[in-house]
Parts: C-alpha cells; structure tokens; sequence
C-alpha cells in the first residue's frame, strides 16, 4: 500500500514537473517567434509618430523655422527611418501639399517591406506608415 501512494506520488511530481518544462518551452519558442515581428510593428509605429510631428510643422507654424521643401521632409522621413533601423530610399517617401502658402498642410507617406526568416522560414511584412490620423 505505502509503495502504491509513493509511485503515484513520484508520478505525480514527474508529470508536474514535465507539463513545467513544456510550458517553458513554448513560452520561450513564442517569444522567440514574436519578437523580430514585434519589433518590426513597434519601429513601424514609431517611424509613423515621427512622420505626424514631422507633418505638423510646428517650428514653421510658430515662425521658428523657415519652410521645408518636399526634399527635407524626405530627407527628414528617411533619417527618422534609419534611427528604428528601417532602410527607406527616396522614391518610397511620398509628400503631399495641400492648402494655401500660409497655411499648408503636409502629407508624408511611406512604403517598405521588411524580411523576417525564422526557424528556416522567411516571411515578407508590407508597412505603410503615413502622417494621416
């Protein structure tokens, strides 16, 4: 009788500690898919912030900065890119003005796919940050 519950209590232990061990590892397998894709939609959303303060102009606005030609902003947009480690040439930057000399309103856009390999898989992710709300 006492070897009986000693069995089933070493099993017990063993099959907790196995269900520990998987779930560990399949945490760790989901992290380690996760966080290049993560990371790709985090610089995505901060490159899209920057390209909205950017649009807004607000050096201009308030008289402090002289304004910027479509070149600057895509100059600007591709250095902001290059600080979250997205590589963006000219021709993928798109500015828009719109609205009178006074009062401009400045539409900045970009288009760019990023190559993610993982586990012997390669996937391609399309990100099309603008400064529109």
């Amino acid at each position: 009788m006492l070897k009986n519950e000693l069995n089933s209590y070493l099993l017990k232990r063993i099959v907790g500690k196995a269900k520990l061990i998987l779930g560990l590892a399949v945490l760790a397998l989901a992290v380690f898919v996760g966080w290049p894709i993560a990371s790709c939609e985090l610089a995505n959303l901060e490159l899209r912030g920057d390209m909205r303060d950017l649009a807004a102009q607000v050096g201009t606005r308030i008289g402090l900065t002289p304004q910027s030609s479509d070149e600057d902003f895509r100059s600007a947009v591709i250095r902001k890119a290059q600080e979250h480690e997205i590589q963006l040439e000219p021709e993928q930057v798109t500015v828009q003005r719109t609205g009178s000399d006074d009062a401009p309103v400045i539409y900045l856009a970009a288009d760019y796919k990023v190559r993610i390999k993982l586990l012997g898989f390669s996937f391609t992710f399309h990100f099309t940050p603008s400064s529109a709300k």
